[in-house]
């Protein structure tokens, strides 16, 4: 009786199944926010309730540690931080409250390839979860300075939900045998991808940079928050802010009295390095500038600035920099500020977006629902 009990249930195998319902994409990055959530910023501690946890968690701490040695800039802080961001965002709820305004009707999965960045830690995550959650089919192009993480978290992905198993692949050969694209670089590169995926449905990002607006009257708090949305990821990030738009006459003494908190970043090699370099070609330049030691500010119209660098420039009134700002929305990813406009995200929140602040403005899933 007990072997044809056995032999009734057969139960394992039949789970998997080629078609995989929303809720079962929903459920597998639910786990695996769980599982990234051990490795915090203060402390990583291994959690016996986690799925699959004994196969992947030392495996993951070494990938961790192969991510810093392979790429200077992903100190362990940075890397924990991005993750623990991730654990915040993979919850049931944000999960549901990201995707209820759309319709999830694919019945014929298509495959998406994703060529993606690598200025800061799993930088391409959300574009690799917006075309899994629709889903399609992924096919990722990752840059050689991000690519020991995320091929660890889609194995991980794959054992806790078997239907992903052949719907994620990585590839470093040219891509081929995809429906549509989504590539991140710079504007020159932005360039060559929109000419050579012409003929594809795609979404292509450029450079952009995030931007401040000070009025004089910030509390200590805000300009404090401030400070982590220009040093952290030492300003490598599209969120990152790399400019200020503050008042005639504004005095930085309260600004760098609230950011001096970091100014053991000029120990770290790579940053010194550049904020020696820099320094040196301002000087031999003669531009005017700020510094603190660790940190220069100088005026300038730009909106990208180099690294250990904020650029800053005066406004005279809030309706010319509005329509400053909107002339140069193609250029701007986030606007940092206090009361300025119904866009703006305040102070020490840039480089924790939630699921519905896509990059660009420009609504993935949507993009990946109607192709």
């Amino acid at each position: 009786m007990r072997k044809f009990a056995i032999a009734k249930i057969e139960p394992k195998h039949r789970i998997t199944k080629q078609y995989m319902d929303l809720q079962q994409r929903i459920n597998a990055f639910v786990k695996l926010g769980e599982f990234i959530n051990q490795f915090q910023q203060n402390k990583i501690s291994k959690n016996d309730k986690i799925e699959a946890n004994d196969l992947f968690f030392d495996g993951f701490k070494h990938q961790i540690k192969l991510a810093q040695e392979h790429n200077g800039w992903f100190t362990q802080q940075n890397i924990t931080f991005t993750l623990e961001n991730w654990s915040n965002v993979l919850s049931n709820k944000n999960i549901n409250r990201w995707i209820e305004k759309y319709q999830f009707n694919i019945n014929n999965p298509k495959t998406v390839a994703i060529i993606m960045a690598g200025n800061i830690p799993l930088v391409g995550f959300h574009d690799f979860l917006s075309v899994l959650i629709s889903g399609h089919n992924v096919l990722v192009k990752q840059s050689s300075n991000d690519k020991h993480l995320l091929p660890f978290l889609a194995k991980y992905l794959e054992v806790i939900e078997p239907n992903f198993k052949g719907k994620i692949k990585f590839t470093e050969e040219k891509l081929e045998n995809f429906d549509a694209v989504i590539a991140t670089g710079s504007d020159n590169t932005a360039r060559y991808f929109e000419y050579y995926f012409k003929d594809k449905p795609s979404i292509i990002r450029k450079n952009r940079n995030s931007v401040a607006i000070l009025t004089g009257n910030e509390t200590n708090e805000e300009l404090e928050a401030l400070s982590h949305d220009i040093f952290r990821y030492y300003g490598l990030g599209c969120r990152n802010v790399s400019k200020l738009f503050v008042p005639k006459d504004y005095n930085f003494d309260a600004f760098f009295n609230a950011v001096y908190k970091w100014h053991p970043i000029i120990n770290e090699s790579k940053y010194a390095n550049n904020y020696d370099y820099n320094k040196a070609v301002y000087l031999m330049s003669e531009f005017d500038m700020l510094e603190n030691g660790f940190l220069m500010i100088k005026e300038d119209e730009s909106y990208a600035s180099p690294i250990a660098t904020l650029f800053y420039e005066y406004y005279d009134n809030k309706t010319d920099l509005e329509h400053k700002l909107k002339t140069d929305a193609d250029k701007i990813q986030c606007i940092v500020a206090n009361n300025f406009s119904t866009d703006e995200i305040i102070f020490g929140k840039t480089q924790k977006p939630q699921l519905w602040e896509y990059a660009d403005n420009i609504d993935t899933v949507e993009f990946l629902l109607k192709m």
